[in-house]
């Protein structure tokens, strides 16, 4: 019998073409014993039937709960994610049946960060605010407008996994200090980065920009809330590139609001698609972006190729190589 894969249609984009192109799927077309397809159904949770019917699923934003794989007919014996956040698998459920998990941890790094400093770059220099100057013919306002230079200012930096050091990297240049909070993380390997390990609280004391790229797990679930909001300084911007949740959406509308700090830029929101009602969306302060800032052509390919390239060493009794570490 050949291993099955089963794709979800979400990484479908209007005209049917692949969302990360069609280059990636030559691992899958040249993997001997191998067969794919896309899953029929739309699906925002995979089903039992779905479970049925393939060995392997490459899943984008569908979530896999302990429903999906409940049956005795399920016949998955991996989850590929396609990207690196998992907090939409149930990971104990799929660690109970024998079920591997992966995703894309290395594909994503470098987008990532540069999807942070594009939000940092973009605030600091006022970059929508003098935008709408120019529309709007208040060219003489400029100078009411000035942007922040960034050798002067202290970047904080919370999660130091694949991402964060990434972020550490490419930030260097520019001369800013450093802060990184996480406790997991090798001091050592913070300071190679030209970092300086801190607790939470004096990072968020001291920064200018304070960027959450840390995993949302019940720990991080509203890690920012009132209170770490109310410790940032009110010059300071705050940064969201993880999940939604790592903030407590309510607490940062309130801190925006009031002037507790001076504005943020988030890809990532408490409930997503994001309600148009959201008050975060007509704050002239904040920049957003749907959850995509680091979607590119070179993203996308990295992230398939690194996603199916986990079914494919599967399929042929390799161990992949970005297993997620059940529990």
């Amino acid at each position: 019998m050949s291993f099955r894969i089963g794709l979800t249609r979400d990484l479908i984009k209007a005209d049917g073409e692949p969302s990360f192109g069609r280059g990636p799927l030559e691992l899958l077309d040249n993997a001997p014993g191998l067969t794919w397809e896309l899953i029929p159904e739309t699906l925002s949770e995979i089903t039992p039937d779905v479970a049925a019917r393939y060995d392997g699923l490459y899943v984008n934003s569908p979530s896999v709960t302990r429903a999906s794989v409940a049956r005795s007919d399920c016949r998955v014996r991996i989850v590929a994610r396609h990207g690196v956040g998992y907090d939409s698998v149930d990971t104990a459920a799929l660690a109970e049946r024998g079920i591997m998990l992966t995703n894309t941890p290395v594909a994503v790094r470098r987008p990532v960060a540069v999807a942070t400093l594009t939000l940092i770059f973009a605030l600091a220099g006022r970059l929508f605010t003098k935008d709408r100057l120019t529309r709007t013919g208040r060219w003489h306002e400029r100078t009411s407008h000035m942007g922040l230079g960034l050798t002067r200012r202290t970047l904080g930096v919370i999660g130091a996994g694949g991402i964060g050091r990434e972020i550490l990297s490419l930030a260097a240049p520019f001369g800013w200090k450093m802060l990184v909070s996480d406790p997991f993380a090798d001091p050592q390997s913070i300071r190679a980065l030209q970092g300086e390990p801190v607790a939470i609280d004096g990072l968020l004391a001291r920064s200018d920009f304070v960027v959450a790229c840390c995993i949302l797990n019940e720990q991080t679930r509203h890690l920012m809330n009132a209170e770490r909001f109310a410790q940032m300084k009110p010059e300071a911007f705050f940064i969201n590139v993880a999940r939604g949740p790592v903030a407590d959406e309510a607490a940062l509308i309130e801190a925006l609001r009031s002037g507790r700090i001076a504005g943020a830029g988030l890809d990532v929101f408490e409930q997503e698609p994001v309600d148009p009602a959201n008050p975060l969306l007509s704050m002239e302060q904040v920049i957003v972006t749907p959850h995509a800032l680091c979607w590119t052509d070179e993203c996308f390919d990295a992230i398939a190729r690194e996603g199916l390239g986990c079914l494919v060493d599967f399929a042929a009794g390799r161990t992949p190589r970005s297993v997620v570490k059940a529990g």
